[in-house]
This record gives structure tokens, C-alpha cells and sequence, in this order.
């Protein structure tokens, strides 16, 4: 276990990585996002399969909102805090942050999230990390940090217009509203549904074809598709890192750069 929130298991050439703190739906901080970073880019070469998906009742509600209290959450840096250190500092901040999800692209390994219950924005930007989404068919999605005056900034922006279109994804996030499992199967977002009850054997279902490719070939095939559509990846989280820094500070009263 790499970290208390994250539970980590391979059964031969599937592993399978769980967020594991049910009590608070599944929360995300920063030491859980580098956490993620190290699991990427520490997938051994005979894991062929990622599984990402969320113990209790939820995938991941999102960020822990306790961070952007006077408060914090214990033992991580706040966002209060990140915004004292200035737009570079912010900027320094996010980049790191976003590395527990971008590097799941890098991943050799195809990687799948299992979405269940909700996922709602860092939620929602951990499974847009992921090559493939499967989801049950009560399951929703919202990106929902516009409601709090700032916009996604974990890497999340470029999968989404690249899946659903500019158009469909400035209503998503601007609104923060509901998508259903089938509302978001229907524009593409997710490639799959089962029933909930059904869900892990459907999961199942999909990683069992997809390894039924020949190895050398499902290596080759996800960074040649990949790079297909991410040309513009690393001006577009610069692009997230700036939007997000101007609006901290202005929520939070960051010092000038």
C-alpha cells in the first residue's frame, strides 16, 4: 500500500488500484494524487491492465473541500496555503497535482475506470484519466468546479472537448449539472454500461478482451492512438494551471507573483 487511501492489487497481468476512504466518499487530496503518480509510472511490464474504481458507495466525490478551509486536511497543504505562494507557486503546485493524472497516459498499461455511484470533478477528471470508462447504469458524472468559482484543472479539460465536443463540454462544467451513465454513453463519454449488480463481472468482461489481444500489439496500439489526438496535452494543462492560479488568488487573496 503506497498510500492509507489507496489500495493496490495485481492478479497477473491485471492490477488494480482502488481509492479506499468510503467515509468520505472517496475524497482526493494531493498526497493521494502523487500517490497516483508513483502507481503510473511504477506499473511493472507484465501488467497489461489498469483498473481504477472506488470502494463504498461512490467512485471519488472529488477534491476534499476541507482543503480549501483555514483548517486544512491534516497533513496536506491547503489550498489557502497554495494560494499565499503567488501565481508561480500556485502554478508549481497544480503542475505537481496534475501528474496524478496525466501519467496514466504514459502508462503502458491500458487503463480502465470503473465508475460506480458518482464522480464528481476531481472524481470525474481521474476517469477521463483513464483509456476506457465502464459505469453502472445509476452512476452519474459532474464536473462541479465552476460552482466554486474556479474551473478543472487536473488534467481533465482536453479529454472531455476531445470526447464530447467544445460545445457539450462548456455546458457540462459551466452548469456542473448531473450526466447520467446513459446520457454520457450516449455522447461517448463512457464506453460501457452494466447494472450495478452487474458491474464487476462486466468489468471483468472488458479487461478479458482486451487481453485477449496479442500483447506486443495492445503495447503498440495505445500511444499510436494516443498521440493521434493529443498534440496540444501539454499547452492545454499550462492553460488549465493559468486559468486556475488567477482565480485562487482572487478567491483567497494569494500574493502577487
Amino acid at each position: 500500500m503506497t498510500h492509507p487511501h489507496l489500495a493496490v492489487e495485481t492478479d497477473g497481468p491485471v492490477r488494480t488500484l482502488t481509492l479506499d476512504h468510503p467515509e468520505k466518499r472517496n475524497a482526493q487530496t494531493p498526497s493521494l494524487w502523487a500517490a497516483l503518480a508513483q502507481e503510473a509510472r511504477s506499473v511493472p511490464d507484465d501488467v497489461r491492465v489498469v483498473v481504477l474504481r472506488g470502494a463504498g458507495e461512490a467512485f471519488s466525490a472529488g477534491i476534499d473541500t476541507a482543503m480549501f478551509t483555514p483548517e486544512g486536511v491534516p497533513g496536506e497543504e491547503s489550498i489557502a496555503a497554495l494560494a499565499a505562494g503567488g501565481a508561480e507557486g500556485i502554478q508549481r503546485g497544480i503542475a505537481a497535482y496534475q501528474e496524478g493524472f496525466t501519467a496514466w497516459a504514459q502508462c503502458p498499461a491500458v487503463v480502465v475506470a470503473q465508475v460506480h455511484g458518482y464522480a464528481i470533478g476531481a472524481g470525474f477528471q481521474l476517469a477521463l484519466a483513464a483509456d476506457l470508462r465502464i459505469a453502472a447504469l445509476d452512476s452519474w458524472f459532474a464536473m462541479r468546479e465552476t460552482s466554486l468559482g474556479l474551473v478543472p484543472d487536473l488534467g481533465g479539460t482536453g479529454p472531455l472537448v476531445h470526447l464530447v465536443g467544445y460545445a457539450r463540454a462548456l455546458e457540462m462544467c459551466a452548469t456542473g449539472r448531473r450526466i447520467t451513465a446513459p446520457e454520457a454513453h450516449g455522447i461517448g463519454l463512457v464506453g460501457s454500461l452494466a447494472p450495478a449488480a452487474d458491474l464487476e463481472e462486466a468489468t471483468e468482461s472488458l479487461v478479458d478482451a482486451l487481453l485477449a489481444a496479442p500483447a506486443p500489439a495492445l503495447l503498440a496500439l495505445k500511444p499510436l492512438l494516443r498521440g493521434a489526438m493529443e498534440g496540444g496535452r501539454d499547452a492545454q494543462l499550462a492553460r488549465e494551471r493559468e486559468a486556475q492560479t488567477g482565480l485562487l488568488q482572487g478567491l483567497l487573496g494569494g500574493a502577487d507573483a
